[in-house]
């Protein structure tokens, strides 16, 4: 069973950063490519960025790309999310997931993922 807490979310003003964390089981952090996802209230989950099971190739969202950075700590078997530049829009529940498909390499969609955790609230004041 995938277990996934993330943690590190909270308010912070625009421009500001975050960085988020998931804490993973070792089984499921060696062997899955995994990622971050994201719900705003009224929204749908959508695709934030994605890190491959050895951490070389990673592919993010048009609306993160070159403000936020995934990667990945094998000795803490934990994935990061830093977020820098936030704006008003990234406010959302952030959402660490975890990939079952052997045959993906680096997760690109929503669709690439089959576990994800319990979520932490993060908010971008203006």
């Amino acid at each position: 069973q995938v277990h996934l807490v993330e943690s590190g979310g909270g308010l912070v003003q625009a421009g500001g950063s975050l960085r988020l964390s998931c804490a993973a089981s070792a089984r499921t952090f060696m062997n899955s490519p995994m990622g971050w996802l994201r719900q705003a209230p009224g929204k749908e989950r959508e695709f934030v960025a994605g890190i491959s099971w050895n951490g070389y190739s990673t592919y993010y969202g048009d609306s993160v790309k070159g403000r936020f950075t995934i990667s990945r700590d094998y000795a803490e078997n934990t994935l990061y999310l830093q977020m820098n530049d936030l704006k008003p829009e990234d406010t959302a529940v952030y959402y660490c997931a975890a990939c079952a498909d052997t045959s993906v390499i680096v997760p690109v969609s929503l669709g690439d993922f089959a576990s994800w955790g319990q979520g932490t609230q993060v908010t971008v004041s203006s």
